[in-house]
């Protein structure tokens, strides 16, 4: 039986919150007109709307990694999306045939004879998910199952008969805090809105300019599988998801209303608060998924909602608002990027009139500065320390069956969502995502024995919380096989970012085993006897073979190919790190010098696949082959100056059209070539302005008003993606060397000639803060968070001082890598003569 909610003596009114909240309102007045003062006119962490959101790709987006609000913020009816990270339904399924593996021999003998069309025929009928797998994209109701909305928030006015004036919404991305403000009969209300990380909680505060004028109702509401009953001082909303046919996860909600002056009722499922001077609402959800064991029923959800809004009740508003914005700050404050142009014609235009303007390439150089920002500030928002990694949505979601069910994209989507974390200060926030990586590991060992007859662990290209590592339902896109081992990646990167050995020792038998898979399921080509993946493909790509055939199903793809280097190289150098397994990684070593290489075309361009073959679709979204120069680090300009023209050749061919995610990659690409001037052309295009009414091409991509990218629909990653591009263009640490090089693809564009960064991370634990002035860089610091061999490129004529300001290293006639050795915890600053 569930626990109640209702009249227990725990859940009477807080006399100490009511005391509190009138003593808050002087303060809480003082201390947000402040901080409006400072913060609310910056153009580079500000949202802004002139009118309320007619949908939620206006909405304004608040969240502490696991719960997720969209404020609209109408006057008349507000509706406020809701929406918690463990939100899912289906559950944990058998989608392996256990007997596929005695096809595989047969499968790969078809692609060592050049006979793809036979081998995708029974790749189709005898190597893809039992049942129904992700539902092709549809797995609400299947045990695939899908990310869902909480529901929905509702305030309601009592006078709207009159109309509202001096509209105003902003979200200020470095307070993670909605406010609206608008006019009505002469008084002035306001609505400020935030969601707590250490309250795990909700909080809309209401005021109006003059005493007795807030008249309202509010209630929560869930189209399916859920009822809402009063409570108490409240209202709780309880239900369960389907997993199949069966029953599945159990969530609550629970709403209470403040009131200063005034009376509170509950009318039936609504309260309702008439003629206040002010209100509070306080709302906050769970779920009983269990982050630790997914097999398994966590907590209560309705008693974890009732403990969350007594912990609230025990506080202030103001106690809860200095510890939400301290908690935030800590991460947003880490890192910050400033082009220090201005432009007096942006300073009152609405954020999605600023995208018209930005798309008319008109002066703003705050413009990307914005949105760095909120690209930083949604992963804050969506991914913390004991919750789900970030989702195709982030959080943020309206539906019940949402686009690709909201799940994890591995052959580039969850990896995307990412790859601001370690560069840009935010490596911790990235605990659920290798949390998530390790859950894989027993679930795909027993993929591997039942597709593969192979040791170690596989995740193909979709995953869930519920543990799913088999193919996809489809052969076009469901057999790639390296989708774990992308994953693996981020394991790596953590490390080289912290130089962590703890962490590493931890997660090494998660690297390790997905080694152990790849290596064991490689097989030898016939022509020149190399190792290659099979039966595999270039994700979601099509190619043409000389005798016509149209295909997915191959081996070797280039991008396998990489993802192999990959992994068995930093498995092979953890295990030397740890001092562990050496005969292993001498084996290993052995299996990797004998993977198929990069290939040229003859058109110049890097191959896709082990022959140079067409492309059904010349100028794809994905363009797989280029791995190697990013997020791998094998195609560097000054490593490997051949392999880089072709891989700039393959994005001139590619061309700059895609999804939003898909431009959100080649501006990465074209920052890793050096190309600033490129990579700002694809970042122009990621922000060019789209109508949420509008209907979307794959090949369109761009922005919502509110800053979401436009997949289409609305997908997450392209903002992370975007933001990762702008950090590469403004350092990078990659390569075999580490060295730190500092604005390698700074753009010609005058919005950029002046700038400066803090905080950004390097390689090797460094933290990195530099300036520049018309386009040069002028000056920097570089903290060694764990000491060690540190190398960095300064431009000629430029001092490398150490701590006590002694000069240990200077570069003169030309620019040069400088080299030292860094003590920890100390800090270098250069500067240019």
């Amino acid at each position: 039986m569930c626990r109640s909610l209702g009249n227990t003596p725990e859940t009477k009114p807080n006399m100490k919150f009511y005391r509190n909240f009138f003593l808050y309102a002087i303060g809480h007045t003082f201390l947000f007109a402040m901080s409006h003062s400072v913060y609310g006119q910056s153009s580079d962490i500000q949202v802004y709307f002139k009118k309320p959101a007619a949908s939620f790709q206006e909405a304004l987006p608040l969240g502490n990694g696991r719960l997720g609000a969209l404020i609209g913020g109408n006057p008349n009816k507000d509706r406020i999306t809701l929406n918690e990270i463990s939100l899912w339904s289906g559950g944990v399924q058998d989608a392996d045939h256990e007997n596929a593996h005695q096809y595989l021999k047969a499968i790969q003998d078809y692609l060592v004879k050049g006979q793809n069309k036979e081998a995708q025929e029974l790749l189709q009928k005898q190597f893809v998910a039992k049942g129904a797998g992700s539902g092709s994209g549809n797995g609400q109701n299947v045990p695939y199952g899908c990310y869902q909305t909480m529901g929905d928030l509702f305030i309601s006015w009592k006078d709207t008969t009159t109309a509202y004036l001096d509209y105003h919404r902003t979200l200020n991305l470095e307070k993670a805090m909605a406010r609206t403000t608008w006019k009505r009969n002469g008084v002035t209300y306001t609505q400020e809105a935030l969601i707590s990380i250490p309250g795990n909680i909700m909080m809309i505060r209401i005021t109006a300019s003059q005493k007795g004028k807030i008249s309202l109702s509010t209630s929560m509401s869930r189209k399916e599988n859920a009822i809402v009953e009063s409570r108490g001082q409240g209202l709780v909303m309880t239900g369960q998801l389907p997993n199949g046919k069966a029953a599945g996860l159990r969530f609550a909600a629970g709403l209470q209303v403040l009131n200063k002056g005034g009376k509170k009722s509950i009318k039936g499922k609504e309260i309702e608060i008439l003629n206040a001077d002010e209100c509070i609402l306080l709302w906050t959800a769970a779920t009983d998924y269990n982050i630790a064991d997914y097999t398994k029923r966590g907590a209560d959800p309705e008693q974890v909602v009732k403990n969350n809004l007594l912990e609230a009740a025990k506080q202030s508003p103001l106690q809860l608002e200095k510890a939400h914005v301290k908690a935030f700050g800590s991460f947003f404050n880490r890192n910050r990027f400033y082009l220090k142009g201005a432009s007096t014609e942006v300073a009152t235009l609405s954020t999605p009139e600023r995208l018209i303007r930005y798309a008319k390439q008109l002066p703003d150089p705050q413009f990307p500065a914005l949105y760095y920002n909120f690209g930083r500030y949604l992963l804050i928002s969506s991914s913390q320390r004991g919750s789900l990694p970030a989702n195709l949505q982030g959080l943020w979601a309206e539906e019940y069956q949402t686009p690709w069910n909201g799940d994890y994209h591995m052959n580039i989507n969850i990896q995307m969502n990412y790859w601001l974390a370690e560069p840009t200060g935010l490596g911790d926030l990235a605990d659920p995502l290798h949390r998530f990586i390790a859950g894989l590991v027993k679930p795909g060992m027993k993929t591997a024995k039942a597709y593969y007859n192979a040791p170690g662990w596989v995740a193909h290209v979709i995953a869930n919380p519920w543990g799913y590592t088999s193919p996809g339902e489809g052969a076009e896109w469901g057999s790639t096989l390296t989708g774990g081992a992308w994953m693996c990646e981020h394991i790596w990167e953590h490390y080289k970012f912290t130089n962590d050995k703890a962490f590493l020792a931890k997660y090494y038998p998660v690297l390790k085993e997905a080694a152990n898979f790849l290596s064991a399921i490689l097989i030898e080509e016939p022509e020149h006897k190399w190792l290659v993946t099979a039966p595999s493909n270039s994700p979601e790509n099509t190619y043409i073979m000389p005798n016509g055939f149209k295909g997915q199903t191959a081996m070797g793809p280039t991008m396998d190919m990489q993802i192999c280097r990959e992994i068995f190289g930093y498995s092979i150098a953890a295990a030397k790190i740890l001092n562990k397994d050496q005969d292993w990684a001498g084996k290993l070593s052995n299996i990797r010098e004998r993977l198929a290489p990069n290939q040229i075309g003859a058109a110049g361009d890097i191959n896709e696949w082990l022959n140079d073959w067409k492309d059904a679709e010349p100028q794809h979204r994905h363009t797989s082959q280029l791995y190697g120069l990013h997020p791998y680090e094998e195609i560097t300009p000054w490593g490997s100056p051949e392999l880089a023209n072709a891989a700039r050749e393959t994005l001139k061919q590619r061309g700059d059209g895609g999804t939003g995610w898909s431009k959100a990659w080649k501006i990465n690409f074209w920052a890793r070539l050096g190309d600033g001037d490129h990579a700002l052309k694809l970042f122009q295009q990621l922000v060019t302005p789209v109508d949420p009414m509008s209907k979307l091409n794959m090949h369109t991509g761009g922005t919502y008003p509110n800053l979401f990218c436009a997949h289409p629909p609305f997908q997450i990653d392209g903002n992370f993606g975007g933001t990762a591009g702008i950090a590469e263009m403004l350092m990078q640490s990659h390569g075999q060397d580490n060295v730190i090089r500092i604005l390698p693809a700074l753009p010609a564009n005058a919005d950029w000639k002046d700038g400066s960064v803090k905080g950004m991370r390097a390689r090797n634990a460094f933290v990195v803060d530099f300036e520049w002035q018309n386009a040069q860089l002028k000056s920097g610091k570089i903290l060694a968070l764990n000491g060690g061999d540190c190398r960095v490129a300064l431009p000629e004529n430029t001092q490398l001082k150490d701590q006590q300001g002694k000069i240990i290293a200077r570069t003169k006639g030309k620019a040069e890598v400088l080299s030292f050795k860094a003590a920890k915890g100390s800090s270098y600053s250069f500067q240019r003569d």
